[in-house]
């Protein structure tokens, strides 16, 4: 007998893009320097510590030389993440906070070469940023309301790996 109902388990399963991201069909041989931001690829994992090929003894082999994931993403200008800053706050102090959200980059990106931001755009009243990855964006949206207080919303696209974070304060 055939159920008259009109949702299935498919209907509320979410759906994930598995080509978004940073994964890759073709393996990348280790070890591996990206040419375009120097980031070491060791063990399984992208790093800026200069030292890891050197602290591992199996590896004597001359690093090969590819493209980041983050620096490919970067020149195709997809981005993974929009954190979107406004406010009359923003504008009365809009050199600290884009020193604040510079500065988180820098520290995140030396512990994830991954997540990085591509852009800082202004546009009237507030500032863009889009990010290389949707954690990135959660992050820095974070770090805003933190330092300064203000309402902050959170957006993800259904069907990919997308962030929209909304940052406000208008005192």
């Amino acid at each position: 007998m055939r159920s008259k109902k009109k949702y299935t388990n498919l209907t509320f399963t979410k759906r994930v893009d598995h080509e978004a991201g940073h994964s890759s069909d073709k393996r990348i041989h280790e070890p591996a320097v990206c040419e375009e931001c120097g980031a070491l690829y060791s063990k399984d994992r992208w790093t800026f510590d200069q030292k890891a090929i050197s602290r591992d003894p199996f590896n004597k082999v001359k690093p090969h030389i590819t493209t980041c994931p983050a620096c490919l993403q970067i020149e195709t200008g997809i981005p993974a993440g929009f954190v979107y800053i406004e406010g009359k706050f923003f504008t009365e102090h809009e050199e600290e906070i884009t020193n604040l959200v510079k500065n988180e980059g820098e520290k995140i990106a030396f512990t994830n070469p991954l997540a990085r931001i591509m852009s800082l755009k202004k546009v009237k009243g507030g500032l863009t940023i889009t990010t290389t990855t949707e954690h990135f964006a959660q992050h820095l949206g974070r770090s805003l309301s933190r330092a300064y207080g203000g309402e902050v919303r959170y957006d993800f696209s259904h069907e990919n790996k997308l962030a929209r974070v909304y940052w406000k304060r208008d005192e």
